[in-house]
């Protein structure tokens, strides 16, 4: 009888090994990650406004994400809403991949040549002034104004999944400029929330978490490469920013910024490496099964292995490892816990008129565009900035309307505006659902029908 395993050219096909012979780059990874993102949103932002606005469910949708749990560790006592826990701890973790993300663009993405990068940091500055503009306007002299912060925000998932579902109709550099736009929008962000939306300072427990950050500056230059230390002086120093007053998130962004960006193993030297490996690996014993691997086969990958991963910084792994979790886990539980709003639909007419919904559904809509598409158009106009490659100032006008998608940290900073929000933090997050909306339907509508990309675009 044959042996087909005699032969030993013989190859195990399956239809699994087609996924790993395509070659996916990083910033493609990044955009499937957040159309992902965007579409797992969309069904707990659903699922959460239904409870919110069931008979049945209502009342244990809202006692649930109050309940109290935590733990004890000696004489520390960490006691906290599961609500808390979720804003508090589980976005830390969004945090850091925003502070990943950030510090990649600046080094090695589009933040990192000037010439690409003036025209998405000018937009994306236009876009957060103008919407706390028109914020304030509607809110001057209320209390209700310290939520200037809500509208200046633009959700990178779902502004990100609206333009790319538009698919060859939009330049590559058109996406590029929204991801750069939105990047840029985080940073300033999470500057407003570590500057404005804080509470009383402990200065000791502050001090306390600035020491620990300095530890971790420290590990970096020192070349401290596994990502565990990191991780525990990160937690303590999470911790430390949860009692100082400074909103506990901030501590992900620190941690982020403290990674290592450069690889332990030279990636000059990478491919010579590499191919040392492999043809010491042929020249291993080839007499048993070919789904078997010998020691020395084994050993060999293993320290093929062991290179790939030594050649890409902490922060490239990280950021890597991190996309799916917090993509399908984190932003959907913080959506579930936060989005749902009673709706009175009787009463959705005098709600959206309120100063609060007013001014955050102007600055999403209006003051997006004015700030995003205004200053990039006066950048372009006075030879600062050049349109991105291959697309119209028609489509730069509807991608300025899918900026005013602000659904995540508008959420999260509304939750941070007030001490006692009472009416107008439903106010404030009706006005975010209602404005995410306007804003991604008139965009898609006019990028897919208007709007047409410049003569010279060619898609691939």
């Amino acid at each position: 009888m044959h042996n087909p395993f005699s032969n030993h050219d013989f190859h195990l096909k399956s239809p699994w090994e087609q996924p790993f012979k395509k070659v996916v780059t990083p910033f493609q990874s990044f955009l499937h990650h957040q159309m992902t993102t965007g579409a797992i949103l969309i069904l707990m932002t659903l699922l959460a406004l239904f409870l919110a606005n069931s008979d049945a469910y209502a009342e244990a949708y809202k006692h649930f994400f109050h309940t109290y749990f935590g733990f004890s560790f000696g004489e520390t006592n960490v006691k906290l809403t599961l609500h808390h826990w979720i804003n508090d701890a589980l976005m830390a973790i969004f945090f850091f991949l925003v502070g990943l993300e950030i510090k990649r663009e600046i080094l090695v993405g589009e933040l990192s040549d000037p010439k690409n990068a003036i025209l998405p940091i000018g937009a994306a500055v236009g876009g957060m002034v103008f919407p706390a503009l028109f914020y304030v306007y509607f809110t001057y002299g209320t209390e209700a104004v310290n939520g200037w912060g809500i509208p200046m925000a633009t959700d990178i998932a779902f502004a990100i999944s609206a333009l790319v579902i538009l698919g060859k109709r939009v330049p590559p550099a058109l996406v590029t400029f929204l991801v750069a736009l939105a990047i840029v929008d985080d940073l300033g962000a999470v500057t407003v929330i570590a500057l404005f939306y804080t509470a009383e300072i402990n200065t000791t427990a502050l001090l306390i978490a600035f020491a620990l950050f300095g530890v971790l500056i420290a590990m970096n230059r020192a070349g401290v490469y596994r990502v565990l230390p990191y991780v525990v002086i990160g937690v303590l120093m999470w911790s430390a920013m949860l009692s100082s007053g400074v909103h506990a998130t901030i501590a992900g962004i620190l941690t982020a910024l403290a990674i290592p960006t450069r690889p332990k193993f030279n990636p000059r030297f990478f491919s010579a490496h590499i191919d040392d490996l492999v043809a010491r690996y042929k020249k291993t014993d080839q007499s048993h099964p070919n789904y078997q691997l010998c020691e020395q086969q084994e050993g060999l990958l293993t320290q093929m292995e062991s290179s790939v991963k030594q050649v890409q910084p902490p922060s490239i792994r990280l950021e890597n490892s991190l996309h799916l979790p917090v993509g399908i886990f984190i932003i959907p539980i913080f959506a579930l816990a936060n989005a749902g709003v009673a709706i009175n639909w009787s009463e959705m007419g005098t709600i959206v008129m309120e100063p609060v919904a007013s001014g955050v559904i102007s600055g999403l809509v209006l003051g997006k565009l004015i700030g995003v598409f205004g200053v990039a158009w006066l950048m372009i106009k006075l030879g600062i900035a050049r349109l991105p490659s291959g697309a119209s100032m028609n489509q730069l006008f509807g991608t300025a309307f899918l900026a005013g998608i602000g659904f995540t940290m508008s959420i999260f900073i509304a939750e941070l505006a007030w001490t006692n929000p009472g009416m107008m933090l439903v106010e404030a997050k009706t006005g975010i659902l209602v404005a995410s909306l306007m804003a991604a339907i008139i965009g898609l509508v006019w990028l897919r029908f208007i709007a047409k990309p410049a003569p010279d675009y060619k898609p691939e």
